[in-house]
C-alpha cells in the first residue's frame, strides 16, 4: 500500500517538493471550477513525476517535441474552412484584452488563415495605461471588439467579497472572462470560438491534452443557479444578503446546459494546432502589431510584458503567492526554462530576488477599489498562508522552505 500523502490548508502537501526541471513546486493547484469555490476548500494539486520529478507542464513541454506539429497544422485549416463564412461574416470569435498571447491568435487567423476574427473582451477592473496602449494595438489590427463593462457597482462587491472569503480577488473577472465569449458566439451565430493555450500547457487537464477542445464545464452548468457560488458565498445568499437582482448577476453566471446544447458553438485551444512559447508569442506581437512591453520591470517579477493590462494584477500575483508560496516570478521562469530563455539556477536566482514583492504599485487603487483599508487587507492575508508554508522570523514572514534553499 503506497504512503498516503499529508495534506495541510487547502488541501496541499506538507512536504514541499520543486519540479527538477523549472522552478514550480508541488503547491500549484489544479484549476477548479470557480463556481465551486468555497472558503478554505481543499483543492487537488498538480503532482511531480516519481521517476524524474518533473512537473506536468515540463513533462508535456518535452511531449510536445514529439508532436507532428504540419498535421496538426492541416486539422487548423480543416477546422478554420469548416466554420469559414465566404459572405464576410464574423466566422470566428477571439476573447482577449490586447495582450501578446491573445494578438498572436488573432492576427494568424485573420492573415495566415483567412478568417473573419469578432474580438470580444470583458473589461478590466482598473485598466492600466500599458493595458490601454495594448488594447488599441490589438483593435487596430483591422478588426471590430466588443467589450462588456460589468455594472461596476456589482463587480466592486463581488471583487471585495472574494477577495474577504477566498483571498482570490480576481475571481470575479475570471468568472466573466470565461463565460463572455461563449455568450456573444451565441447571440451572434458565430460557431467557433478560439482561446489560447491548453490546460496542459500549465500541468492541468492531463487526460484532455490531445483534445483540442476547452471543458464546457467553465461556462456550462445543469445546476439550479442559486446553488452556485460567487465570491465563496452561494448566489441565493448573495440576493437575499446584499439584495442582488438576478438580472445584475446574470454576465456572471454559466449558460444553461439545456441551453447551451441547442447550439453548434464549439470552442478550442489555439495552443492545440500552433506549438505555443509565451515568449515567442511575445516577439510575434511586438512585430506584427504595436504592443509594447511596459516601460518598467513589473513588480514582483523581473518581467516587462506579461499579465499587466489590470491593476489587480498586482494583487492577484500575490495572493496566489501567499496562499501557494508561488508568485509572479515562478511564473514567468516556469515558462522561460521551458523556453530555454534562462536555465532553472538562473529562475531560482530570479526567484529568491523578486518573488513575493509586495505590490505598492497599485495597492492603494485596489484598496480604494474594495473599499478596506490596509490593516483589513493584511488581515485577509496573514490568515490565508498555510502553516507548512509559512513562518514569523523577528516579526517578518518568511517561507519556510524556499527552492534556494535545500531542505
Amino acid at each position: 500500500m503506497k504512503n498516503k500523502i499529508k495534506l495541510g490548508k487547502y488541501g496541499l502537501p506538507l512536504k514541499v517538493i520543486f519540479c527538477s526541471y523549472c522552478t514550480r513546486s508541488n503547491q500549484r493547484p489544479h484549476n477548479v471550477g470557480e463556481f465551486i469555490q468555497i472558503k478554505n476548500q481543499n483543492k487537488s494539486f498538480v503532482k511531480l513525476n516519481q521517476k524524474d520529478g518533473m512537473c506536468n507542464a515540463c513533462k508535456f513541454y518535452f511531449e510536445k517535441k514529439k508532436i507532428d506539429w504540419k498535421k496538426r497544422e492541416l486539422e487548423l485549416k480543416k477546422l478554420c474552412n469548416k466554420f469559414r463564412k465566404n459572405n464576410g461574416e464574423f466566422d470566428v470569435i477571439v476573447p482577449g484584452s490586447g495582450g501578446k498571447d491573445s494578438i498572436f491568435v488573432t492576427h494568424q487567423l485573420k492573415y495566415k488563415y483567412k478568417m473573419n476574427p469578432l474580438l470580444v473582451t470583458w473589461a478590466p477592473n482598473m485598466i492600466t495605461d500599458d493595458g490601454k496602449q495594448n488594447f488599441e494595438a490589438w483593435t487596430n489590427m483591422g478588426m471590430p471588439n466588443y467589450t462588456f463593462y460589468q455594472n461596476h457597482k456589482i463587480h466592486k462587491k463581488l471583487t471585495k467579497l472574494a477577495f474577504l472569503n477566498l483571498c482570490h480577488p480576481f475571481q470575479p473577472f475570471i468568472i466573466g472572462q470565461k463565460n463572455f465569449a461563449p455568450k456573444m458566439a451565441m447571440k451572434f451565430n458565430i460557431n467557433l470560438v478560439m482561446f489560447g493555450e491548453h490546460d496542459a500547457e500549465f500541468g492541468m487537464m492531463m487526460n484532455k491534452k490531445n483534445n483540442p477542445k476547452m471543458d464546457r464545464s467553465y461556462f456550462v452548468s445543469n445546476k439550479n443557479y442559486k446553488d452556485l457560488y460567487l465570491s465563496g458565498i452561494k448566489i441565493s445568499e448573495l440576493m437575499r444578503k446584499y439584495k442582488f437582482k438576478l438580472n445584475e448577476l446574470e454576465s456572471y453566471l454559466p449558460i444553461k446546459d439545456k441551453t447551451f446544447k441547442k447550439s453548434k458553438v464549439e470552442f478550442h485551444f489555439f495552443s492545440y494546432y500552433k506549438k505555443w512559447n509565451f515568449h515567442d508569442n511575445y516577439y510575434y506581437a511586438i512585430e506584427n502589431s504595436d504592443f509594447k512591453p511596459a516601460p518598467y520591470r513589473l513588480e514582483g517579477s523581473h518581467d516587462k510584458y506579461a499579465s499587466m493590462d489590470d491593476k489587480i494584477d498586482w494583487l492577484h500575483f500575490y495572493t496566489f503567492y501567499i496562499k501557494f508560496g508561488m508568485g509572479r516570478t515562478t511564473a514567468a521562469t516556469d515558462q522561460e526554462i521551458r523556453s530555454g530563455i534562462i536555465n532553472r539556477d538562473e529562475g531560482i536566482a530570479l526567484v529568491k530576488r523578486f518573488d513575493g514583492e509586495f505590490p505598492k504599485k497599485y495597492l492603494k487603487d485596489c484598496l480604494d477599489y474594495m473599499e478596506i483599508t490596509k490593516k483589513e487587507f493584511l488581515k485577509v492575508i496573514d490568515k490565508a498562508r498555510p502553516s507548512h508554508l509559512w513562518k514569523k522570523k523577528d516579526g517578518k514572514w518568511q517561507l519556510k522552505y524556499p527552492i534556494w534553499q535545500k531542505n
